[in-house]
């Protein structure tokens, strides 16, 4: 009746039951600490949700809840007009939370900072100082502050036919971002001067900053706006779509400006708008007629673009009774 066991000794199969019972309790507390283990390691990292599902074999293919997508529905590239509208108004519901958790951490999108002269002209500080010594000279109604799509605009017929009579200063500088305009701003560029509006357009060359960062440094700026021009109307002009094809980066300015869809209201006169909607076809490509490189655009692809800003900015310049008799006293 005796049997060899597992430790090489003969026992009683009464004996051997009882060590395999042993065993077997032993694997379930050894799984059971493996998984608490795992547990607390989740709730440590940074992207719980996508970890969970890897860590405990939930699907690792799936995106994180906490996605933008998951939270608004916006899938394709260039994305219609009903479906960014959709999703404006669900990313409104949670747009309080997306604001109170920008002013808790530290938004590196939102940090003032120059452009590192890796190429030794120090061209980039000399458009700076140039920028500094128009504003002594200048009395402009209308600025226009950003990257190379501002840049660029005055490169064109639409700016001398629309923008140059309304008295305008641009203060583009191709590569921007959002830190480097902030820089710029606090550095004199605000100075001497009392622009009835300011048109803002930057934040597609914030590559190493996520689509809440990049909404969150515009925000930064329209703040400082306010603060160094309390009586200037300010236009925050949306992203482009960029690509011939859809891509993230696409999609990644489409976030932005949902974001600043919801949050911008909250700032008192601040408007946004949103000027390449039509740059999109059906299929989901970008024509080289509107964007030369598909990014930047092309003199018919300004005209495009122009059309509603000119015709907002002449409703903000057009003084109501009160300011009028504001303006006589």
């Amino acid at each position: 009746r005796a049997e060899l066991g597992f430790n090489g000794k003969r026992v009683t199969r009464r004996a051997q039951r009882t060590e395999v019972r042993s065993i077997e309790e032993n694997g379930r507390r050894t799984r059971s600490e493996a998984r608490r283990e795992t547990v607390a390691v989740i709730r440590a990292a940074p992207d719980r949700d996508r970890y969970k599902r890897k860590a405990l074999g939930c699907g690792g293919g799936h995106r994180p809840a906490s996605s933008f997508r998951s939270r608004t529905g916006v899938h394709g590239g260039g994305g219609s007009s009903s479906s960014i509208l959709g999703a404006c108004s669900r990313v409104s519901l949670c747009a309080p939370a997306w604001d109170q958790r920008m002013s808790e951490e530290e938004n590196p999108a939102a940090e003032p900072l120059p452009v590192q002269d890796v190429q030794g002209d120090g061209r980039w500080m000399s458009q700076h100082n140039r920028f500094v010594q128009e504003c002594k000279d200048a009395e402009p109604d209308v600025l226009f502050v950003g990257d190379s799509m501002v840049q660029l605009m005055q490169q064109y017929e639409v700016w001398r036919e629309l923008f140059s009579p309304l008295h305008a200063l641009n203060f583009g500088i191709g590569g921007d971002t959002t830190c480097n305009v902030l820089w710029r701003l606090q550095n004199g560029e605000l100075e001497n001067i009392r622009p009835r509006v300011v048109v803002l357009w930057v934040g597609t060359n914030n590559h190493e900053h996520t689509a809440e960062q990049v909404a969150g440094g515009m925000v930064a700026i329209v703040q400082l706006l306010h603060s160094r021009l309390p009586k200037a109307k300010i236009v925050v002009l949306g992203l482009l779509p960029r690509g011939e094809f859809p891509n993230p980066l696409r999609e990644k300015n489409s976030a932005v400006n949902n974001y600043l869809r919801a949050s911008l209201p909250r700032l008192g006169p601040v408007q946004f708008l949103d000027v390449g909607g039509g740059f999109v076809h059906s299929d989901g490509t970008i024509s080289c007629r509107d964007m030369f490189d598909f990014l930047h655009l092309t003199a018919s692809g300004y005209s495009a673009m122009a059309t509603p800003l000119h015709e907002l900015l002449l409703q903000l310049l057009e003084e109501t009774p009160q300011e009028r008799r504001a303006s006589l006293v």
